[in-house]
């Protein structure tokens, strides 16, 4: 076999996890192959297919994941499904560092539990790799017990984390006997996997199916004919729903789950080989994604939602009638009140979000604002505050060892919570000067007055500004080396004005500058936002356009600068990223 070699790298969380490398056999490697096992199982499950795909100019390299074979966990346990998708970021992160391969350099092989993984990283981190190859991935597996998914929440919510055993006999996996024989007398073997992951991996799957068209990196999907252990139908869904200009599939008969560890897999291994080598032998394809706005899936869904519905017919009455329910509830709740008053997505509500303190009008008010306030979106609201402020730290550390100054803008600061207490965290370098804009006097306002109250009055100050306004941005004084916009762009549904935008930001930050940037790539309740809600526009709908996570990052690409880092909530919903402002050529 191909002689390999091993090692750990450091996750996003300082957990040392295992993985192999197989480098090529013909040096210089013209790109790298990284391969994840199936749920249960381990990278050394994988180690046939250095060998028998046949790859001598390409390295391989396959990890176990947290929790399985020689990484460090509880056996098929995690802290999320999140942070399994985030430690694919680490891995590829890892072997550009260590190897010396970029993403474009990187085609990515996955199978079941594992493909579901690199699915979601590559919607929700919008990777530019060469290509994704996916075997029988588990969108939805076969659990055979009528409602186990709902009794499985109900127990959680009950008891909290708990594990359940794998049903699946080696027998049901593969007809090579002797995979079965490997698979019954591995140790590494996991056969419990956690509730949380294995809903997690539910949920994660049905947002990846249903928003397969974000993944526009070339995919090949292999399905197993005659598979026991995960459903169909998502699969194929999956593969009409991508976005993928060169998308393949192949269903391969009477194969079970095992595709890659099939009796007959080189039927497969060839379909992997062919690909792959055609993938690294063309240019790096990547969809133009900056016009999204005009034509594209996320516009035709947010023109659809913009439509009204007829008043008589039964979504139309429903929403009507939740819309009334809300404007009721808003007589007791202060924070549903607050949104109707101002905007559910204005900078005061999203400042009563950010404190998370239920208030209103006896206790009926506070429970029905409790209940508001943990609204899934508003749970990823704060989620994303966090990760400002974790990657505004970082970007400040960035330029204090950097030996820069740091001087930061906050184009749209609300009240410019988010910026002042990242400031709090201990250790934190003390800024030169912070300047807050907005285009609210209620934001700008009571900014000045949370300045105040933070004491930094000495180096900070609010201003009224346009975020819009390309010439105004660019004339910003001091120069700075640090901007941020967060929460704007994703209420604006036209690029052209994120364009002026970013344009601004790009003529006032200097080369080796830092821009953190967010952005919504998904949300499960655009439909209740857009029918129920209002906008700080005057009471206007509340309708919002998603951008995928490729689309943004190409609009920020396209000003100037490159993407260094990102972080994403565990339901998928907004990203928070920092970049860096290149050198103008």
């Amino acid at each position: 076999m191909r002689p390999s070699e091993t090692g750990f790298f450091r996750s996003h969380d300082g957990v040392e996890l295992f993985y192999r490398h197989w480098p090529a056999l013909n040096a210089p490697a013209k790109g790298a192959v990284v391969l994840f096992h199936r749920g249960h199982e381990h990278s050394g499950r994988m180690a046939h297919l250095p060998d028998e795909l046949a790859m001598p100019d390409y390295e391989f390299f396959a990890w176990d994941a947290r929790g399985h074979g020689d990484s460090p966990g509880e056996r098929g346990d995690a802290p999320s499904f999140g942070a399994l998708v985030r430690d694919v970021q680490s891995f590829i992160d890892h072997i550009g560092a260590a190897h010396g391969f970029a993403p474009a350099d990187i085609a990515v092989l996955a199978q079941s539990v594992g493909a579901v993984v690199a699915s979601a990283w590559v919607h929700d981190y919008a990777p530019k790799i060469r290509a994704l190859v996916v075997a029988s991935p588990a969108f939805k597996v076969k659990l055979y017990v009528p409602f186990a998914r709902p009794g499985l929440k109900l127990w959680q919510a009950y008891k909290g984390n708990f594990f359940v055993q794998s049903y699946v006999k080696a027998k049901f996996l593969t007809h090579d006997l002797e995979r079965q024989a490997t698979f019954d007398a591995d140790p590494k073997i996991t056969r419990a996997i956690s509730v949380r992951i294995l809903l997690g991996l539910y949920e994660a799957a049905r947002r990846v199916v249903e928003d397969a068209r974000a993944i526009t990196v070339p995919t090949q999907l292999l399905v197993s004919g005659a598979d026991w252990v995960v459903h169909h139908g998502p699969q194929h869904r999956f593969y009409e729903n991508l976005g993928s200009a060169t998308k393949e599939r192949h269903v391969l008969p009477g194969f079970y789950h095992d595709t890659l560890g099939e009796k007959d897999r080189a039927v497969a291994i060839g379909h992997v080989r062919r690909f792959l080598g055609e993938r690294f032998a063309a240019p790096l394809e990547r969809t133009v994604l900056t016009e999204a706005d005009r034509q594209g899936y996320t516009r035709d869904e947010a023109d659809r939602l913009a439509s009204p519905l007829p008043l008589a017919s039964p979504k139309g009455l429903y929403w009507a009638g939740s819309k009334l329910g809300l404007k009721a509830t808003g007589l007791v709740s202060d924070g549903i009140r607050l949104g109707h008053e101002t905007g559910f997505d204005s900078g005061s509500t999203l400042d009563y979000v950010y404190r998370n303190t239920p208030s209103g009008r006896s206790a009926l008010g506070r429970l029905a604002d409790k209940n508001y306030l943990e609204a899934i979106g508003w749970r990823g609201i704060r989620q994303r505050k966090l990760h400002v402020e974790e990657l505004l730290r970082a970007a400040i550390a960035r330029l204090r060892e950097e030996g820069r100054p740091v001087s930061i803008v906050d184009i749209a600061a609300g009240h410019g919570r988010y910026v002042l207490e990242a400031l709090e965290a201990e250790g934190v370098s003390r800024p030169d000067s912070i300047l807050l804009r907005d285009y609210s006097d209620i934001n700008v306002e009571a900014g000045g007055r949370l300045i105040a109250e933070k004491g930094l009055a000495d180096i900070a100050r609010f201003v009224k500004g346009d975020a819009f306004d390309a010439a105004s941005l660019a004339g910003i004084e001091p120069k700075p080396t640090l901007g941020l916009v967060s929460g704007l762009y994703e209420l604006f549904a036209d690029n052209n004005l994120i364009k002026w935008s970013l344009g601004g930001l790009a003529a006032a930050i200097p080369a080796g500058g830092y821009l953190i940037y967010t952005g919504q790539p998904w949300h499960p309740q655009l439909e209740f936002i857009a029918r129920a809600l209002t906008s700080h526009r005057q009471g206007q709908a509340w309708v919002m356009r998603r951008r995928t996570q490729a689309e943004m990052d190409q609009l920020v690409e396209a000003a100037g600068f490159e993407k260094l880092e990102q972080r994403i909530d565990e339901w998928g919903i907004f990203s928070v990223s920092l970049a860096r402002r290149k050198a103008v050529s």
